[in-house]
Parts: C-alpha cells; sequence; structure tokens
C-alpha cells in the first residue's frame, strides 16, 4: 500500500506532518486550501478510517498508525473550536 503524509497548518500557524497509509486522503484534501475546522475532522475522519479499512482488508487488522493520526488530529482541534471561523490549511502532501 502506498503510504503518504500530509503536512497541516493549525489556526495558531503550528504545524504537523500527518500520516495515512493510504493516498485516500488526496480524494479528501487539496494542497494549499484552508478547511473549517469542523469540515477538516470530518474529513480526516473519513479518509483515515477508509485508510485504516483498507489496511485490514489486504493484512486482516486496521491500521493503528491511522487510527492513532485521527486521534491526534481530534485531540489537537478541540483546542481551536472554542475560536471563531478557525481554519486548518492543508499546505502539501509529502510522498
Amino acid at each position: 500500500m502506498p503510504e503518504i503524509r500530509f503536512k497541516v497548518q493549525w489556526p495558531d500557524g503550528s504545524q504537523d506532518l500527518c500520516y495515512s497509509p493510504s493516498l485516500v486522503v488526496k480524494q479528501y484534501f487539496t494542497p494549499d486550501q484552508d478547511y473549517e475546522l469542523t469540515d477538516f475532522v470530518e474529513r480526516a475522519q473519513t479518509a483515515l478510517n477508509i485508510a485504516s479499512d483498507r489496511v485490514k482488508a489486504k493484512f486482516g487488522w486496521p491500521c493503528g498508525l491511522a487510527l492513532g493520526q485521527l486521534q491526534e488530529i481530534e485531540t489537537k482541534s478541540a483546542q481551536y473550536r472554542q475560536l471563531p471561523d478557525a481554519k486548518v490549511r492543508v499546505i502539501e502532501f509529502v510522498e
């Protein structure tokens, strides 16, 4: 399975390099685009759950790295929920 990383910038300007075991994230995110915080989290949930399911279909178990990445995104996003108009920018894909 081709894995990919995607760099994001949070509303406070901090950046993270996120992991996916599948290129499916390219169907949900576009580089150099801002996403409303809730939309970003929902897209990440969908894409990373699909990616984990693909690993499960191939190897018989879900992808712990994808699910761990999703948990990190959900946890980090919680600190910005109180901000008005919080956005997350997908900077680039790193293949």
